[in-house]
């Protein structure tokens, strides 16, 4: 453990300005406007794995943005971690809300980060998180310590789906074959208190469209004559909670798993301050699906939201017009054994059925995944638990995401092995939002907790 501070604390600076280069370009795969800086960056991570040490690196073509897949195989007898992570990045919208530009990375301090942050888009999610595991693989080639065996499969499409690594995992099996998959893309607790992520959500992703008449209306001379799509828009939207916040979409609970009374004072054991929580976001009070708390809303309960709605006139001044059209963008976040193919059909079936006459509706799904659940008497849990106590001097506690990796589950349908998601971000962190940053102290502190997940991993797989 000494050697891995040492050689952390000889080379930080490097490390950061390595990250902060990686930072600068644009990758952002939702927007082909970024196209050139994605696959940029997917050069950038693969010359990254050659000079950390990996024998064989290639970039895998795939029908969207490459693969970059490297390896280093020092005995076939002994046990595979393959790497997972992303290159790719949310759009930095809106760009107003910034402090400091989303692609000029700064280091800043706050009171989370006294030892500083860096700022800038996908510091956090999840290029910051990625970079530690390249630099993790250095340090232990450059020690002659590396255990086992490695693989690296870093996508650039994370952020809109990851069709293309279905596609590439389902045609590379036997490249892929590993023991146990590794993530960093999650969070932990606290810096002083780590976790292991043991459940995400899954996801269903759709826009929806409501027509009225064929062409934008002066709202005096139609007016209460013809249906509003915004107004009729909005009335949808509302009605799909009732006054429990429950989702209204009939046969969305059906496969919903209730968790034991047991396994939610389990839960209940992770530290959590409400008032804190409020603060942080400046909030008078919480919100949410009745009969549950705060944390257990946002991990084991699916949700429903709005992500995006507009139509009619959004310019300077006034426009008195009724829109031909309104839209919306709408994420469904899904718990274990809810499909999301299922839920994207009865929300479409339910939306299309309670539009009102003088519309019509239009459902465009765009992506989802489904959810996620790895159990803590695993091996590679193990591992991850040891590895994190001798870093922070406390086991960590196990904990379930609200968040989602759709992908998690398509490596154990196709890769047949457990998913070990070994996060370093905070909560803090405003990951998808502006001012997106990475504390100095977790990056560095992931670099120094992976290389002892591989050592417990290939003791306790003996």
């Amino acid at each position: 453990m000494e050697n891995i501070k040492a050689y952390v604390q000889q080379h930080k600076d490097r490390f950061i300005n390595e990250l902060i280069e990686l930072l600068k370009i644009p990758s952002v795969s939702a927007d082909t406007a970024y196209s050139q800086d994605v696959i940029d960056t997917a050069e950038a991570v693969k010359e990254s794995l050659s000079k950390a040490g990996c024998d064989f690196v290639e970039t895998c073509d795939t029908p969207g943005y490459p693969i970059i897949y490297g390896e280093k195989i020092i005995d076939p007898k002994l046990p595979t971690v393959l790497v997972y992570g992303h290159y790719d990045v949310q759009p930095p919208d809106p760009m107003e809300l910034w402090t400091s530009p989303p692609f000029e990375p700064v280091i800043k301090t706050t009171e989370i980060h006294p030892e500083g942050a860096i700022f800038a888009r996908g510091a956090c999610d999840d290029k910051g998180q990625m970079y530690m595991h390249v630099k993790a693989l250095e340090y232990m080639v450059q020690s002659n310590t590396l255990p086992c065996n490695v693989k690296f499969m870093i996508e650039g499409e994370e952020e809109v789906g990851s069709a293309s690594l279905a596609w590439f995992v389902e045609r590379n099996q036997e490249k892929l074959k590993n023991d146990v998959i590794l993530i960093s893309d999650t969070g932990m607790i606290s810096n002083q208190q780590p976790s292991i992520t043991t459940g995400l959500r899954g996801l269903s992703y759709v826009e929806v469209e409501v027509t009225g008449p064929n062409r934008d209306l002066h709202s005096g001379l139609y007016g209460g004559a013809v249906a509003n799509p915004i107004n009729i828009l909005a009335k949808m939207i509302a009605s799909l909670h009732d006054e429990d916040n429950h989702i209204t979409i009939p046969g969305f609970y059906d496969k919903v798993q209730e968790l034991s009374t047991e396994e939610r004072a389990e839960m209940a054991k992770a530290p959590f301050s409400l008032e804190k929580y409020k603060k942080a976001l400046d909030l008078n009070d919480v919100y949410g699906e009745k009969g549950y708390v705060t944390n257990e809303r946002n991990s084991i309960r699916p949700t429903l939201d709005v992500n995006g709605i507009w139509g009619g006139y959004q310019g300077e001044g006034a426009k008195t017009v009724i829109a031909s059209k309104a839209f919306a963008k709408i994420s469904m976040r899904l718990v274990p054994n809810q499909d999301w193919h299922e839920i994207t059909e009865l929300f479409t079936k339910h939306f299309t059925s309670i539009a009102p006459a003088g519309v019509t509706v239009k459902v465009t799904p765009h992506h989802g995944g489904q959810g996620y659940v790895t159990p803590i008497d695993s091996v590679g849990y193990q591992a991850a638990n040891k590895a994190y106590t001798e870093t922070f001097g406390v086991p960590a506690i196990p904990v379930r995401s609200g968040g989602s990796i759709p992908i998690v589950a398509l490596f154990e349908k196709e890769l047949k092995s457990k998913t070990i998601l070994m996060g370093f971000g905070l909560d803090s962190d405003a990951i998808h939002s502006p001012n997106e940053h990475f504390g100095i102290f977790n990056y560095l502190k992931g670099i120094e907790t992976i290389p002892l997940f591989y050592k417990y991993f290939v003791e306790l797989s003996k």
